[in-house]
């Protein structure tokens, strides 16, 4: 079974790898797609630590690589990369990779609770074990939390609409399922283009009941404390909140100047930590879309630690 079709993969390899017997770290394993490959590109003296949150794809990672030693698996977030360094006597990284994207698994297991395409347990949480679920947001959350939501992480325009069907709808019956949530998206969204503000409604929710953003940035600042010089920061997005959070931190970490323009002379003394390697985002192929829908919206962007 094809659980994930690795993204941008010939172009993260190339921006990553920078010496063939250093050590990486991929903070978002998933099914092994990337890191199986990084593996393939390394010398038996290199090692790769992995994470993932997610259950299924640890366990499915944990089989995957058991004859490999040079594998380092934890069934952890990726923010724990300084914990994790100090349990393996690692003081530098010479690459960093995250690929943000849920994968094909998530996205097409129905247990998984991450698509509104067939009706299953509204909860969106990639640990199930800890945090809260999307249903108890919807049911317990005000009109006006919801909507904030849904606007802020979702950037949805029928935000307020949408918060207020929900808590007229909860009012009768609980909302348990994605069905469910889906039934009351599609009374306010016209037919023709509800299937986007569908995917900004649950992509909204995900984001929120994940801690996704919070945990971006704080990763994206010990990743970059981790490195060593010359390192290899890679970071793969798939929407516009989290491409805009990689770009700004790349953009203040490669400054060497934070003063205002009005000071003559520069008084921060603030240094440079990293190097943009992608002016732009790298994006996909028409072919590579072609081979794999979901890498439309990919974007990747690389910086060296300096």
């Amino acid at each position: 079974m094809e659980h994930h079709i690795p993204v941008l993969l010939n172009e993260s390899l190339e921006y990553l790898i920078t010496n063939k017997s250093g050590v990486y770290f991929d903070g978002t394993i998933g099914f092994g797609g990337h890191s199986s490959q990084i593996l393939s590109k390394l010398s038996k003296k290199a090692i790769l630590v992995g994470t993932d949150k997610d259950s299924d794809a640890f366990n499915f990672c944990k089989a995957k690589f058991d004859a490999d030693n040079r594998m380092k698996l934890y069934h952890t977030k990726f923010t724990d990369i300084d914990k994790i360094s100090k349990i393996e006597f690692i003081e530098g990284f010479d690459g960093i990779f995250a690929d943000l994207g849920v994968s094909s698994f998530q996205l097409d297991n129905k247990e998984s609770g991450f698509t509104y395409r067939e009706d299953a347990k509204l909860d969106l949480r990639m640990n199930k074990a800890s945090g809260i679920s999307a249903d108890e947001v919807i049911n317990t959350f005000s009109k006006e939390e919801i909507a904030d939501i849904i606007y802020q992480f979702g950037e949805e325009k029928k935000s307020r609409q949408i918060a207020e069907k929900i808590v007229d709808y909860r009012k009768n019956a609980a909302i348990k399922t994605t069905g469910q949530l889906k039934e009351i998206v599609e009374k306010v969204i016209p037919a023709h283009i509800v299937a986007k503000s569908l995917s900004r409604v649950f992509q909204a929710l995900r984001i929120y009941v994940n801690n996704e953003l919070d945990e971006l940035e704080e990763f994206l600042g010990k990743a970059t404390d981790l490195l060593n010089n010359g390192g290899r920061l890679v970071i793969l997005t798939y929407h516009s909140l989290e491409d805009r959070k990689v770009k700004e931190f790349f953009k203040n970490e490669a400054l060497t100047c934070i003063c205002p323009p009005s000071f003559p002379i520069c008084q921060c003394s603030k240094t440079a930590s990293l190097k943009i390697l992608t002016k732009k985002p790298v994006i996909p192929s028409e072919e590579e879309i072609k081979l794999n829908k979901r890498a439309r919206s990919a974007k990747l962007r690389a910086a060296e630690r300096i």
